[in-house]
């Protein structure tokens, strides 16, 4: 059990942070007409946005504070005409231009959250928004270009959009979500950073009407260029089966997780709104949402855990747009970028560590936080698995930072939740390369364990003639062995061919070696100097083994 000190924190947003987004839009006072930003049909007027966009005096570069400043009014007038309008007005005018995100669906749902009033429903209707928005900008991307840029600002920044949309109107993107000097709305959000009040309205309401307006200049570009914009496959979460090791969570667990949230130190008081809502999303079968919540926030709780560990303590703050931000990138690695060892890997343990390294960070895991924040994933068909996962991991974490009596009596009067803390202490990888081969290397031995005896390729014997003193071949040698000798250990005795492991016949050798892209653990044959290492992708080629013969 460990006890992070708690201190007054009233906001995760550094001065500079929080002027761009709570201040700088509501100082302009003049009044815009929204006749003069959107048709009675819906149309967007692009030159009553784009002319507020203010550029520095060379004019290469954007005047973020100055373009926030003159957007503000602009913004407060759409936010005020969405709150005017029916939800059957709303599709009317604004669902045509929003097909092209693929997911037209979500936005009457955006239109419900700005009705409400509820802070955290707006800022996760912005998170959401930002995902599917980027996965559509990147689909407009593949029209006329090859590599996608991965990251939003990249995407925002490149020459491909600005030839179908505008370089103005990217601009005015860019002020919104595509600079750390802007509002940069998406990555506050994503990582955590903004608590739910802290994120006005108006700005939800203005990106609502920006992507319904990129879909109307989106329409004009394809009927020039007869282009036809196809959308790509959302990624499904496969094998998940090996990650489902803690049980599903009862609503036992749930009433507990409920009062330990309000106690545990992990949870900054300002973003227990997110924690409760997470819950209420479980609960109703959102399981998307109740992920993304969660993620966000065990973001928040590790970087408080990270700047406490570290001696960093101003960490916990967003950071300038000459900085690093304190991310899941940097929290979970094994150095900090000053060369010193991160102290939070030693204050989480092993278990924790390589939980989430498999749900985040793992290529052969479900990255499920890159995924949601990029749009990658069908929100409605979001695996209850995954989510379910993440909200026992999360309970088991809470419990590390409450009281130690109070741990006591939830252990002692909850078998349930004795069983999550034991499923959580005994965590191994399951997505590591060294994992992944593990997981080969049992497959090869049933493989092997039915075959009647192990045959040679035809031809073997003269390939080994001319192995003879091949200085790769002989590199090799040693692994093969081991690997081998360990594989016999578990071949029924009556399927055994009987050799002296300590000098493997060389057709063996030979034949395994042959294919060197199989060979994994060989520096030369790796093509490298030193040891070799398997990497994500490598390790599901390191060991094959073909199927018993018939």
């Amino acid at each position: 059990m460990e006890i992070l000190i708690e201190d007054p924190i009233t906001t995760c947003l550094s001065p500079s942070v929080y002027d761009m987004i709570c201040k700088l839009g509501f100082e302009a006072r003049e009044n815009c007409h929204i006749s003069s930003i959107v048709t009675q049909n819906g149309e967007v007027c692009w030159t009553t946005i784009t002319d507020c966009v203010v550029y520095t005096e060379s004019a290469q570069g954007l005047d973020y504070g100055g373009s926030v400043r003159l957007l503000g009014p602009v913004c407060q007038a759409v936010h005020l005409h969405l709150s005017s309008l029916t939800k059957g007005q709303f599709e009317t005018r604004y669902s045509p231009g929003l097909q092209w995100t693929g997911v037209p669906e979500l936005f009457p749902e955006m239109f419900d959250a700005l009705g409400s009033l509820q802070s955290l429903a707006i800022s996760l209707s912005l998170m959401k928004l930002t995902s599917c928005l980027e996965r559509a900008l990147a689909d407009v991307y593949l029209l006329i270009g090859k590599e996608c840029p991965f990251l939003l600002r990249d995407l925002i920044a490149s020459e491909e959009l600005a030839q179908v949309f505008g370089q103005s109107v990217m601009d005015v993107l860019k002020v919104f979500v595509g600079s750390p000097c802007g509002l940069n709305l998406r990555n506050v959000l994503w990582h955590g950073f903004a608590a739910p009040q802290e994120i006005p309205p108006k700005y939800c309401s203005m990106m609502i009407l920006l992507t319904a307006g990129l879909g109307q200049l989106l329409k004009g570009y394809l009927q020039q260029t007869k282009f036809t914009l196809a959308h790509r496959p959302f990624i499904t979460l496969t094998s998940l089966e090996d990650l489902i090791v803690f049980p599903d969570v009862t609503y036992e667990v749930l009433s507990v997780l409920e009062e330990v949230m309000k106690k545990s130190t992990f949870i900054l008081k300002i973003m227990l709104p997110y924690w409760e809502v997470a819950l209420i999303n479980f609960k109703s079968n959102r399981f998307a949402d109740c992920a993304i919540l969660l993620l966000v926030q065990l973001e928040t709780g590790l970087r408080k855990v990270f700047a406490t560990v570290n001696k960093c303590p101003k960490r916990l703050l967003t950071a300038e747009s000459t900085a690093l931000y304190t991310t899941f990138d940097e929290i979970l690695a094994k150095h900090l970028n000053d060369g010193k060892i991160n102290q939070l890997p030693l204050f989480l343990g092993e278990p924790a560590m390589e939980f989430l390294w498999d749900f985040l960070n793992h290529q052969e895991g479900p990255r499920l936080r890159d995924r949601l924040s990029h749009g990658e994933i069908s929100l409605p068909e979001f695996p209850k698995e995954a989510a379910n996962q993440l909200l026992a991991f999360s309970f088991v974490l809470l419990l590390r930072f409450i009281d130690e009596d109070l741990l006591s009596v939830f252990k002692q009067e909850k078998a349930a939740v004795r069983a999550l803390v034991s499923v959580a202490e005994a965590y191994g990888a399951r997505c590591h390369p060294v994992s992944q081969l593990k997981k080969q290397v049992l497959s090869c031995e049933r493989s092997i364990g039915v075959w009647p005896l192990l045959p040679l390729p035809e031809g073997s014997e003269r390939e080994a003639q001319r192995s003879e003193g091949n200085s790769e071949i002989n590199a090799c040698r040693s692994l093969i062995t081991e690997i081998v000798a360990e594989l016999c250990h578990h071949v029924p005795e009556t399927h055994r061919v009987p050799h002296d492991s300590e000098h493997l016949p060389p057709e063996n050798v030979t034949t395994a070696a042959g294919d060197r892209d199989r060979v994994g653990g060989c520096g030369r044959c790796a093509g490298h100097g030193g040891p070799a290492t398997i990497g994500p992708r490598d390790s599901r080629s390191a060991l094959q083994v073909a199927p018993a013969a018939p």
